[in-house]
């Protein structure tokens, strides 16, 4: 309990007077992700990692920045409330990824909001380019 998270009581046991302390902290609530067709599952910093480092293959985006990212919209996620749309997440990895490698976020992007065609990179990519300026 040395991180500030919790709070330190002294007890008394009511039946023979022993003392003790307890710690008590609060519990997160787990983060449930909504899924396109209505279907929820438990979220998984896991996936938002795979993703990020697929999109990154050959780019200078290691594993421990796909961590960092990750941990970012879990973080973020947490302070909304306990469910999260898939589009959220989506959004919130973009966000990032722009910060972070323009090259990665135009391949992630082609997935994450299935690009038809050359237009929708044209697109993106002026998007891309305002949010850098």
């Amino acid at each position: 309990m040395d991180d500030g998270a919790g709070i330190r009581r002294r007890r008394q046991c009511a039946g023979c007077g022993a003392r003790f302390t307890t710690f008590e902290r609060v519990e997160q609530a787990p983060l449930v992700v909504i899924k396109s067709d209505g279907t929820t599952q438990p979220f998984e910093r896991s996936k938002i990692e795979a993703g990020v480092l697929s999109a990154a293959k050959g780019r200078p985006v290691s594993a421990a920045d796909a961590g960092v990212l990750a941990a970012a919209v879990e973080e973020a996620l947490s302070t909304v409330g306990v469910e999260a749309s898939t589009a959220d997440i989506g959004r919130l990895v973009l966000e990032r990824l722009a910060q972070t490698d323009d090259v990665t976020y135009l391949r992630f992007a082609s997935v994450y909001k299935a690009f038809q065609g050359l237009g929708d990179f044209q697109a993106e990519l002026g998007r891309l380019s305002k949010v850098s300026d």
